[in-house]
């Protein structure tokens, strides 16, 4: 963590998106967790998308105080969605720590699950999270302008959002703005090449953009090609304040203050 944002007596990031329950994780978790806490990563939001990882993230949400979650059905685990297992997903909303439902959405770059199946399992799950009165956390592979067309349809704007790591254009950014969306930057926003991410963040309106490690993915540089891992959200911090011509302090304060909006911490 930056010390210099201790002088001002702000030190906290929000991790809005983590696998902290990975096995990639399994011989030093308690120590990542710890080490994000130190540097300053007060509040991470993992992610269950399926029935596995959903159990493991409300482990940890019942383990660690700032640790939340959010839970869903992932488009590449559509497939294999039954019934009794949306009834089970309902149940496990009712956890105080579970804080909106994802990450779902499309995958269109994998070839796991048909389309039009992830198409009812994403709208199935949006009108849950419509009767819950919860946000949703969207994952979109190569499905931009299927996403854009389900969210509108099926009236998400009264919930609100998340586009986790997002990959789209900055024309698709604001279409889901308006939508009522949040836009989430991982570790790509640093990379050297990635124009259509730091276009994206020079540009949407501060009050809408989140940032993420999706950790043990996406690691941001300068540790690109290890681990990542949820501590690392501050370079994603840094490049957005470069990006924008502000300090760090003022983007964590800034994402800090959204990520506590739409998740209602």
């Amino acid at each position: 963590m930056d010390h210099k944002s201790s002088k001002r007596g702000f030190t906290m990031l929000i991790d809005t998106h983590a696998h902290l329950d990975d096995e990639k994780f399994i011989e030093d978790r308690e120590e990542v967790i710890q080490r994000a806490f130190d540097r300053g990563v007060k509040t991470i939001i993992n992610i269950g998308y399926n029935k596995e990882t959903i159990l493991s993230t409300l482990e940890l949400v019942n383990r660690y105080d700032f640790i939340y979650g959010a839970i869903g059905w992932h488009p590449n685990n559509a497939h294999e969605m039954t019934d009794q297992d949306f009834l089970w997903l309902e149940e496990q909303l009712n956890h105080p720590k579970i804080v909106a439902i994802g990450e779902i959405g499309l995958d269109y770059y994998w070839d796991f699950a048909p389309k039009e199946i992830q198409q009812q399992v994403f709208r199935r799950q949006i009108q849950l999270a419509k009767r819950k009165g919860l946000p949703i956390v969207i994952h979109d592979r190569d499905a931009h302008q299927d996403v854009c067309q389900i969210i509108k349809e099926e009236g998400v704007k009264e919930i609100g959002g998340i586009i986790h790591s997002f990959s789209g254009s900055l024309e698709m950014a604001m279409e889901c703005i308006e939508q009522g969306f949040y836009i989430s930057f991982s570790g790509p926003v640093t990379f050297k090449n990635a124009k259509r991410p730091k276009e994206v963040a020079s540009e949407i309106p501060l009050e809408r953009i989140l940032i993420e490690t999706d950790s043990p993915y996406l690691t941001p540089e300068p540790y690109r090609g290890k681990r990542n891992e949820s501590s690392y959200v501050k370079f994603v911090a840094e490049k957005i304040a470069e990006l924008r011509g502000m300090t760090f302090e003022q983007i964590a304060e800034i994402t800090t203050e959204n990520a506590r909006r739409i998740f209602r911490l």
